[in-house]
């Protein structure tokens, strides 16, 4: 199968479970911790493996526990961890709260994951080597648009969730061949308050752009134009962390496999549905055994 490269964050996720966000000042009960593995990288990485593809994953993370079980986590879904630096700084932790009906609130700490680093001659061939490359903006921006530039000289297929939303570097977008935001993401990026609209507006500097919209779908835009609508495929969700990142993973997965747009598409909704089932993001992402069924 094709060869997927993710550049991108790896988190350790801290996360509370608790009824509702709390107060300025106010000190409230939550009913439970657990510490999961995360980040948008990491999760788009196992997402994709976990349907099938053939991953490499490029990150950086501190030498400290919570780095040995990020790479030991990428490793038990048959991930190529060779790309991974250790750094001198802590590895980057998210901070997740999971209120009452699933919904999440996330403040990221990057450490190892904002630390500047050089795409060594490693990375290069790797990126090189690969059909498709995905990246977030979790890591440095210089850092990911080098990689986004390096990949489409070499005829490498570019996938870019633009999370979180930041200022692009001048022709950064025409770059990209297959962009995935979500909703406020997209309205962010193009500067209008309507998803559809800024669906049309993306699409004409990126080559396909796919806006989630949680239980409302997908936009896909190409061209200018909206060109399909991607229904959600109904659960009763308990946590959404990590959704949009399996989304994002299993559509690219697919897409190598050899699946058409649709197809892959519907897999990526689906998948992302069942992973809001699941309490955390990694632990939830959906084998492709899971998935294949429902379509």
């Amino acid at each position: 199968m094709s060869r997927v490269v993710v550049l991108g964050s790896a988190n350790m996720d801290l996360v509370v479970r608790q009824p509702r966000l709390p107060r300025l000042g106010e000190t409230m009960f939550g009913s439970s911790f657990r510490t999961v593995p995360g980040g948008k990288g990491l999760n788009q990485a196992i997402a994709a493996a976990r349907a099938g593809a053939e991953v490499a994953f490029l990150g950086a993370v501190g030498a400290d526990a919570f780095g040995r079980e990020l790479r030991a986590t990428l490793d038990a879904d048959g991930i190529d961890v060779s790309g991974i630096a250790t750094v001198d700084a802590p590895t980057g932790t998210a901070h997740i709260s999971v209120v009452d009906g699933g919904e999440n609130a996330i403040v990221v700490v990057p450490d190892a994951n904002g630390v500047r680093l050089a795409l060594d001659e490693a990375a290069l061939s790797i990126i090189r080597a690969a059909a498709y490359l995905m990246v977030q903006f979790e890591r440095p921006m210089p850092l990911v648009a080098e990689a986004v530039a390096v990949a489409r000289a070499a005829g490498v297929t570019t996938v870019v969730t633009p999370a979180p939303a930041q200022p692009l570097p001048e022709g950064f977008l025409d770059d990209v061949d297959i962009l995935v935001p979500n909703a406020q993401e997209a309205r962010e990026l193009a500067g209008v308050d309507d998803e559809a609209e800024a669906a049309r507006a993306l699409s004409t500097r990126a080559g396909l752009v796919v806006v989630t919209r949680g239980s409302q779908g997908a936009l896909v835009a190409r061209g200018g134009e909206v060109v399909a609508e991607v229904p959600a495929h109904a659960v009763t969700p308990v946590d959404t962390t990590g959704a949009g990142d399996t989304f994002t993973g299993v559509l690219v997965a697919r897409l190598a496999a050899g699946s058409t747009e649709p197809d892959a598409l519907r897999a990526a909704s689906v998948a992302a549905a069942i992973a809001t089932t699941r309490e955390g993001a990694s632990p939830s992402m959906p084998s492709w055994g899971e998935v294949s069924p429902l379509l």
